[in-house]
C-alpha cells in the first residue's frame, strides 16, 4: 500500500503528468491553479504557487490628470491644480477638461 502522502505518477506526452485527485483536494488545486516547480536534493518538489494580477503604476502626470477630470465644483478644481503643482507639474499642459462646471 502506498502512504497517503505518496503516489506514483506517469510522465505523459510532451512531458504531462496528472495529480492524484486526493492531493488536488488536499492543496486546493484547480483547473488553472498555478504550481512553482523546484529541484531539491536530487527530488522534484512541486508547491502551489499564487499569482499576483498585473498591477498597474501610474505616473505624476497620470495622477494629476485623474485628479483634475474628476474635480467636481471649482474648488475642487483649484485643490487639484494645486496637486498637480506639488507634483512638479503645470496643471495647464496636463490633458484634462477645465475649467469643470460652475457649482
Amino acid at each position: 500500500m502506498v502512504a497517503p502522502n505518496r503516489d506514483t505518477i506517469r510522465v505523459g506526452q510532451r512531458g504531462t503528468i496528472t495529480i492524484p485527485q486526493r492531493f488536488r483536494e488536499m492543496l486546493g488545486l484547480e483547473e488553472g491553479s498555478f504550481l512553482v516547480a523546484e529541484i531539491r536534493d536530487g527530488s522534484m518538489h512541486l508547491m502551489p504557487a499564487m499569482i499576483a494580477p498585473e498591477i498597474e503604476l501610474y505616473t505624476p502626470e497620470r495622477i494629476a490628470e485623474f485628479l483634475l477630470n474628476n474635480a467636481i465644483g471649482r474648488e475642487e478644481y483649484e485643490r487639484a491644480r494645486e496637486e498637480a503643482r506639488k507634483l512638479g507639474l503645470d496643471p495647464d499642459s496636463l490633458a484634462h477638461t477645465f475649467p469643470p462646471p460652475k457649482d
